[in-house]
C-alpha cells in the first residue's frame, strides 16, 4: 500500500491533523446532540406549565360557575371562558367529552389535519390506562412540530367530566439561532487549534526523526572491530532513551565480542606457539639422548682418548643445552604480559560486561553506585572478574541451589569488589596454598588462575583476600585504589 512508503515523520504528522480533526468532529456532534436533547426538555417542561396553569384557570371557573359541572354543561360553561383562557395562556384549547367527542374549542374553524372533532380510540385507552391520567402527541406536518397533551377535568368531587386538549406548537427558532452561532464560534476555536496543531505536529515530528535519524546513521556506521561511538542524545523521550540505550548495549557487547575475539586469538596463537616450543625441544633432545646412549656403551676408563672424548661428549650436551635454553628464553619473553593501559574506567559497566559472558541464571550482581570511576586496564580488569566467577560456578556446580554474588562498592579511595558463592568452601589444608602457581584442587587446569589474578591486583597496588567457610561457601574479595599509576608485571 502507498501509505507504508510514507516517511514516519509524514505519518505522525497526518496522524496528529487527523487526531485534531476527529476530536472536532465529535465535539460539534456531541453540541448538536445536546442541543437537541435540551430543547425537546425545554418544550417538554414547557407544555407541562402551560398545562398546570390552563388546568387551575378551568378549576376556577369551574368553583365560581352558577351551572352544575357536568359533561353537557361544558360548552355553556365554557362558552366564553375558553377563548380568555386561550388567549390568556397564547395557546390553543379543545375541549372533550369522555367518550372523545368535541365539546368546545378555542378556534372557531378547526383544520381537520391537526385536530379530529372525534379522539382515538388509542388515545382514549392511553388516557385512561396511565398512573397519571396524561397522554401526549407528537405530530410532525408542515416542516413543524405539534404537541398535543389530553388529560382529564374533574368536577369539586374530582369527578372527570371533560377531556382538556392543549395544541402546541415547538418552536426551535431561538435555539437554532444559538446553536448555529455556538457552532461558528467553535469552528473559529477549531480552526485556529487545527493551525497550531499543524504547526506543533511539524516540529514534533521534525524532532522525533532527528534522533531516529541520528541514531540511524549511527547504526549504518557501526562495525564489529573497530571503535564504535556511543549515541548521547539529551531530552529525550522514553521510547527514544530505551533505543538509544539498546544501541549503546549493543556496543559495549560488540566491543566485548571484540575482546574475545582478541583473546580467542590470542589463545590460538599461544597454542600454536606451545607445538613450537614442544617441536623445537624435542630436536635437541633426540641427539642428547643418542650421545648419551653411545657414551655409555662405549666408555672404557682406560682408554688414552678418554679424555677427549669426554670433551667432545660434553661439547655436544653444551651445545644442546644451550639451544635449549635459547629456546626457552625466546618463550619467556614472548609469554611477558603486554604493557598495561591507564585507563579511566566505569568499574561497575566493566564488571556488568565481564559477566555477559556467563549464561548460568544464578549469578547475580550489585553495585551500590551506577558509576565508579577508576584507573585500570579493561583486559586485565575483565580477566581477574572472569577466573574469580568462574571458579565460583565450579564450586558451587553440585548445589542444589546455587548462587553467585558479585559485588561492586566504593569506599573512599578504594574500590571494592567481591565474588561470593555457596558452594563447598575451601578446606583447611588447602587455604595456604590457594595462590600458589600451578596449584589446583580440579582434575583439569594447570592452576595459574588465581595466581595471574593475584598477580594482576598488585601490579596495581590493591590486594585480594578471601574468607570461606567448609561446606558453605566463599567469598573473594579485591581492593583497587582509584588512581594509581601501574608497575610492569611479567607471569611468574
Amino acid at each position: 500500500m502507498r501509505i507504508r512508503r510514507l516517511s514516519l515523520r509524514v505519518r505522525i504528522f497526518f496522524a496528529m491533523i487527523l487526531l485534531v480533526l476527529i476530536a472536532s468532529i465529535l465535539i460539534a456532534a456531541v453540541t448538536i446532540y445536546q442541543y437537541n436533547e435540551e430543547a425537546q426538555e425545554y418544550h417538554r417542561n414547557r407544555l407541562e406549565r402551560k398545562e398546570d396553569n390552563i388546568r387551575r384557570h378551568i378549576d376556577f371557573v369551574i368553583r365560581e360557575t352558577s351551572w352544575e359541572p357536568k359533561t353537557e354543561r361544558i360548552p355553556l360553561i365554557f362558552r366564553e371562558e375558553i377563548y380568555k383562557i386561550a388567549d390568556i395562556h397564547q395557546l390553543q384549547v379543545n375541549l372533550f367529552d369522555l367518550e372523545g367527542g368535541l365539546l368546545k374549542s378555542s378556534k372557531s374553524s378547526i383544520e381537520g389535519d391537526t385536530l379530529s372533532s372525534c379522539l382515538s380510540a388509542d388515545i382514549l385507552n392511553a388516557l385512561s390506562n396511565t398512573a397519571k391520567h396524561r397522554y401526549v402527541e407528537k405530530i410532525e406536518q408542515h416542516d413543524q412540530t405539534f404537541q398535543s397533551s389530553f388529560t382529564y377535568i374533574t368536577d369539586k368531587k374530582f369527578k372527570p367530566i371533560a377531556i382538556l386538549n392543549l395544541h402546541y406548537i415547538q418552536n426551535d427558532d431561538i435555539l437554532n439561532k444559538e446553536l448555529n452561532e455556538f457552532l461558528e464560534r467553535l469552528g473559529y476555536a477549531y480552526f485556529v487549534m487545527l493551525i497550531l496543531a499543524i504547526l506543533l505536529a511539524y516540529f514534533l515530528s521534525k524532532y522525533i526523526t532527528k534522533s531516529l535519524k541520528t541514531i540511524s546513521d549511527k547504526i549504518n556506521t557501526t562495525r564489529l572491530g573497530k571503535q564504535n561511538q556511543r549515541i548521547d542524545i539529551e531530552s529525550s523521550s522514553e521510547e527514544i532513551a530505551t533505543l538509544v540505550n539498546s544501541y549503546n548495549s549493543m556496543i559495549d557487547q560488540l566491543q566485548e565480542s571484540a575482546v574475545k575475539l582478541a583473546t580467542s586469538e590470542r589463545e590460538q596463537a599461544w597454542r600454536e606457539m606451545a607445538k613450537q616450543v614442544a617441536h623445537e625441544i624435542k630436536n635437541p633432545l633426540t641427539p642428547m639422548r643418542l650421545s648419551v646412549q653411545s657414551f655409555q656403551r662405549k666408555f672404557n676408563p682406560e682408554d688414552p682418548e678418554i679424555h677427549q672424548k669426554v670433551d667432545e661428549y660434553s661439547k655436544t650436551l653444551i651445545q644442546q643445552i644451550d639451544t635449549m635454553s635459547s629456546i626457552a628464553s625466546a618463550f619467556s619473553n614472548f609469554a611477558k604480559m603486554p604493557a598495561q593501559k591507564n585507563e579511566t574506567l566505569n568499574v561497575v559497566k566493566i564488571v556488568k560486561l565481564a559477566l555477559d559472558i556467563f549464561s548460568e541464571d544464578y549469578i547475580a550482581f550489585v553495585a551500590d553506585e551506577k558509576e565508579i570511576i577508576s584507573q585500570l586496564d579493561r583486559t586485565q580488569l575483565i580477566r581477574v572478574i572472569t577466573n574469580l566467577v568462574k571458579n565460583a560456578t565450579q564450586a558451587v556446580a553440585d548445589c542444589k541451589d546455587p548462587k553467585v554474588v558479585v559485588s561492586v562498592m566504593s569506599e573512599n579511595d578504594l574500590v571494592k569488589i567481591s565474588v561470593s558463592d555457596n558452594g563447598k568452601g575451601i578446606t583447611d589444608e588447602n587455604i595456604d596454598r590457594i595462590f600458589e602457581p600451578k596449584f589446583t584442587t580440579k582434575s583439569s587446569g594447570m592452576g595459574l588462575g588465581l595466581a595471574m589474578v593475584k598477580n594482576i591486583v598488585e601490579t596495581y597496588k590493591g590486594t585480594i583476600t578471601f574468607t570461606s567457610q567448609n561446606g558453605k561457601g566463599t567469598t573473594f574479595t579485591v581492593t583497587f585504589p582509584k588512581e594509581i599509576l601501574p608497575t610492569k608485571a611479567v607471569i611468574s
